[in-house]
């Protein structure tokens, strides 16, 4: 049975019980050649603190008695670098420094837990230390200082490891965007943590301090760092670090199989079982280089993995609960004030949302671009791991993406709470939509939207007014990853659906849930010579035999003829498959037929 290290970062625990561990060491070489002091960014829960631990063991003298058994059967081991067990380890982890109260609290947080870190250094390393480490209670900047020169006059240099360097920063800034003062206070002038990292620097410049490795989720923090700290080197946009953390298709592939056997579960389960992960899990791309594949998240993948490896079959819920603080992030977005249309923006697959190239200076005085300016709040959600480098367009330029359906799901639901704030037609609208998953009777949902929906989306900043706002108003109310695969633009036959849900493998055995395809039109008010007043005032019988009306609803019917032979082929339950057209008229009615 495989042990997955689900939320287990500590490398050597890993190694030394036996479980799962899949090997990035052979990057190590790579990562001595980038710089003696590196900048690595990734999403949260995506390895970078076990890659941090992966190093720790690696380069510690503590830990060199133990290499044959830590790294032996590694790719690291099979041919280590000169560095190998060279350095005293020294590492702090800035996730555990509370961002709570002003800017005296968090000084006081940040210097407790370097502190601690510098405590628990000098006692792990007092046997090759000959001089004395001084902790100073009240200035931990002066603590490290005497960490760095009992060191180096002991003959010895140190290797810093710093993980989630910009989490309370971060925690600062999207907790309130107008919050600027303890930002500014932290890092401008003689901020604490700007003054913190010319420490580094200074140390780093004496050799005293030989690497750093830096990891974080974004670069909030380097721009305000740079006059203190510019010296780092960042390589979370390099190619040959594409791959440094996330599983790799080929490695879910063999680890499905091996759960696969040892169940006695069909081939068959084997491509269900990729299919599904591959379209909840898959997608992220860390470099501009299309040749990369594409990884997944490690977190979510063993998450789903436990639960198929003890249940056979992958878990209902798909989105692991300890990374639903992502919609916090999408939420920040979505609060600034142009960050509605960004995010109405992400949402419509039939747009491109290219840039030139990724902003990486959030620093304090870039704060009101990025209330209002959607180069910055498309990079922030890039580095936040909910939009994903996707393509590269025929100017050059990066094409960003969400990644998975996990990730849609959260913007989905973000869009849903703020469409629909009250608590009680949020539960109306699950009601309906679930009524709908079983009856496949669009008419409920049709008049929901006209009655509750259409007032809050025609007064949304839409420069464009079609079928992808009627598209992401049914969307909305209908996603649902529990049941379904359901994808905004599906290809069938090389052409585009508009909403296709196609009920995931795991959820066929329930008999009452139904296969639908929806196709959208949409018909304005000015090409159907009516106003709102007029179409409010005529039934949905008059409505229907409009010509322009007629017209669009049978361009849907076509094209869900065609849609359904492709879908019956595939799925061969032509009797769960239903396939229906809907027509918006206006903001005002909508109207809808089976096919």
């Amino acid at each position: 049975m495989i042990q997955f290290p689900y939320g287990i970062s500590d490398f050597r625990r890993i190694r030394s019980q036996g479980m799962l561990y899949l090997d990035r060491t052979a990057h190590i070489p790579a990562i001595e050649a980038a710089g003696d002091q590196l900048v690595f960014l990734r999403p949260r829960r995506f390895g970078k603190s076990l890659l941090l631990s992966t190093l720790a063991n690696y380069y510690d003298r503590h830990t060199a008695d133990e290499f044959p058994a830590l790294f032996g059967d590694l790719a690291i081991g099979k041919n280590p670098t000169a560095e190998r067990n060279q350095y005293l380890i020294l590492r702090w982890d800035f996730s555990k420094v509370s961002a709570q109260g002003d800017l005296a609290a968090i000084t006081s947080n940040l210097f407790r837990h370097l502190n601690e870190c510098i405590k628990g250094f000098a006692q792990k390393y007092q046997a090759l230390i000959q001089f004395p480490i001084t902790v100073y209670p009240e200035d931990a900047l002066a603590s490290f200082d005497s960490l760095a020169n009992s060191v180096k006059n002991s003959g010895h240099t140190v290797y810093l490891l710093i993980d989630e360097y910009d989490n309370f920063a971060n925690e600062i800034l999207t907790s309130d965007p107008h919050d600027r003062l303890r930002y500014h206070d932290l890092l401008e002038g003689e901020g604490v943590l700007k003054t913190l990292f010319k420490v580094i620097k200074a140390s780093a410049s004496e050799g005293k301090i030989s690497r750093v490795f830096i990891t974080g989720v974004s670069p909030v923090v380097l721009s305000d760092m740079t006059s203190g700290y510019n010296v780092a080197t960042s390589i979370y946009l390099e190619e040959d670090f594409n791959a440094l953390c996330g599983i790799h298709e080929a490695e879910l592939q063999g680890l499905v199989q091996q759960i696969q056997q040892g169940h006695g579960l069909a081939e068959t389960s084997i491509a269900e079982v990729m299919e599904t992960l591959r379209r909840f899990y898959n997608g992220y791309r860390f470099c501009n280089d299309l040749t990369q594949a594409t990884v997944y998240n490690p977190t979510l993948c063993f998450y789903a993995l436990r639960h198929y490896q003890k249940k056979a079959q992958l878990p209902d819920q798909m989105l692991d609960g300890n990374l639903a603080m992502d919609a916090g992030r999408i939420r920040y977005i979505a609060n600034l004030p142009a960050g509605a249309a960004v995010i109405d923006q992400i949402l419509d697959e039939t747009r491109t949302t290219p840039l030139r190239q990724l902003e990486t200076r959030f620093g304090v005085e870039q704060l009101q671009r990025v209330q209002h300016d959607p180069t910055y709040m498309l990079s922030l959600l890039y580095f936040f791991g909910v939009l994903t480098i996707a393509d590269v367009d025929g100017m050059g330029r990066l094409v960003l993406a969400i990644p998975n359906l996990v990730i849609r799901g959260v913007y989905v639901e973000q869009l849903k709470e703020q469409t629909l704030p009250r608590f009680e037609d949020q539960q109306t609208a699950q009601h309906l939509a679930e009524n709908f998953y079983q009856t496949a009777d669009l008419q409920p949902l049709v008049e929901f939207v006209e009655n509750k929906y259409f007032a809050v989306f025609s007064n949304r900043d839409y420069r464009w007014s079609n079928e992808l706002t009627v598209k992401t108003a049914f969307m909305t109310l209908l996603f649902n990853d529990l049941y379904y695969i359901m994808d905004s633009e599906a290809v069938i036959q090389r052409r585009y659906s508009d909403l296709l849900m196609i009920i995931r493998p795991n959820m066929r055995r329930f008999p009452l849930l139904k296969d639908i395809v929806l196709e959208f039109k949409y018909v304005s008010l000015a090409d159907a010579k009516l106003t709102a007043e007029q179409v409010r005032g005529q039934s949905r019988e008059t409505l229907a035999a409009l010509p322009v009306v007629q017209t669009a609803m049978q361009a849907a019917l076509t094209q869900l003829r065609d849609y359904r032979q492709a879908l019956e082929t595939k799925y061969q339950q032509p009797e769960r498959l239903h396939c229906l057209a809907v027509v918006a008229l206006g903001f005002e009615r909508v109207l809808w037929e089976a096919c």
